[in-house]
């Protein structure tokens, strides 16, 4: 079988749908499975060792782009996929499988999808807390249980790459190696603090670790605060490498301190300790697929809100998570 899947437009979502691909390639031995997905996502899904071709969505988040979607539908038509597996809930990331003529066409029902897909599942989200379970059910017939336990997450490394991006960044492995990824494209609310990042990065190179910052360019300014404040205890890598190159670096780490953000869900793909920052948002959703994970948070009555900005204004449920609480923690893994 050769099967289309319609990629999540989050990194962390992408990870999430993992389970799914290896139990479809468990469930169908000898299946083929390509992506579909926008270049944001598409390094995580070319280091899957379940997804053989990658193939772009030019589309930015949120855009409908009706006359681009049939030119694409078109171009996939020749490639005569047996089923498409969509992952979005939205209207417009079934259309292309439908113009494309794709035959089966598996998914959630939601947002007048309705003759888009032929093969709809209906979510039960009691039943099924976890995201990653929520996509792994898209495996099995509609109404049929989710296989568990899921199937472990997995990235590949380029070792050549990896010793390209430390020779270009000057970066050596003469210490042991925290990674802190303090960004979330979701919203400030899933960050903590840079001044608690700051305090963590001088207790850990007092400790003989070196701290290494990781995120996207957007992430920059964050990144120079945290070094700022820290006195130059951590080296900000933020901006200053492309997406494949960060999965390479963080292979290196002997730990990871991470919001919930796409670069959790990368540290726990490389099997690396994750102390996970949960603020928020909720563990019980969207927790790294880890075995190897702490998951730290205040547990104050106002969280999870889901909110991208505090809406009550004090942040207590990041401020209140301190330093000395999440060095607790990286020691626990010692």
């Amino acid at each position: 079988m050769k099967i289309l899947i319609v990629a999540p437009n989050w990194i962390g979502d992408a990870l999430l749908a993992q389970p799914l691909f290896a139990r479809l390639r468990q469930r169908l031995p000898g299946t083929s499975l390509d992506a579909l997905a926008p270049g944001w996502t598409a390094p995580v899904l070319h280091r899957m060792p379940e997804i053989g071709e990658v193939i772009d969505a030019p589309f930015g988040h949120g855009e409908l782009g009706l006359a681009r979607r049939w030119r694409l539908a078109r171009t996939l038509r020749p490639r005569a996929y047996d089923e498409a597996v969509v992952l979005p809930n939205t209207l417009k990331s079934a259309l292309i499988p439908f113009l494309a003529g794709i035959p089966v066409r598996t998914g959630f029902v939601g947002e007048l999808r309705h003759g888009l897909l032929n093969r709809a599942h209906r979510l039960d989200e009691k039943a099924l807390p976890l995201m990653s379970e929520r996509y792994a059910q898209l495996a099995e017939a509609p109404g049929a249980p989710v296989n568990r336990p899921l199937p472990d997450v997995k990235l590949r490394v380029d070792p050549e790459n990896l010793a390209q991006a430390l020779a270009r960044l000057g970066l050596t492995r003469s210490k042991p190696v925290i990674a802190f990824c303090p960004g979330a494209e979701y919203g400030p609310a899933k960050r903590w603090p840079e001044r608690h990042f700051a305090e963590l990065a001088i207790t850990l190179a007092a400790r003989g670790r070196a701290v290494w910052l990781f995120g996207s360019g957007k992430d920059a300014g964050i990144g120079e605060l945290i070094v700022h404040l820290s006195g130059g205890a951590a080296v900000s890598l933020c901006g200053r490498t492309d997406l494949g190159s960060a999965i390479d670096l963080m292979s290196l780490a002997e730990i990871v301190v991470s919001n919930d953000s796409g670069l959790m869900h990368v540290a726990a793909a490389l099997g690396r300790p994750v102390v996970a920052l949960y603020g928020s948002s909720s563990p019980e959703h969207t927790p790294p697929l880890s075995r190897r994970a702490r998951l730290v948070s205040t547990g104050i009555e106002c969280s999870p809100c889901y909110a991208r900005e505090c809406p009550l204004g004090h942040f207590r449920c990041m401020n209140e998570l301190l330093p000395e609480r999440v060095a607790r923690e990286i020691e626990a893994f010692q």
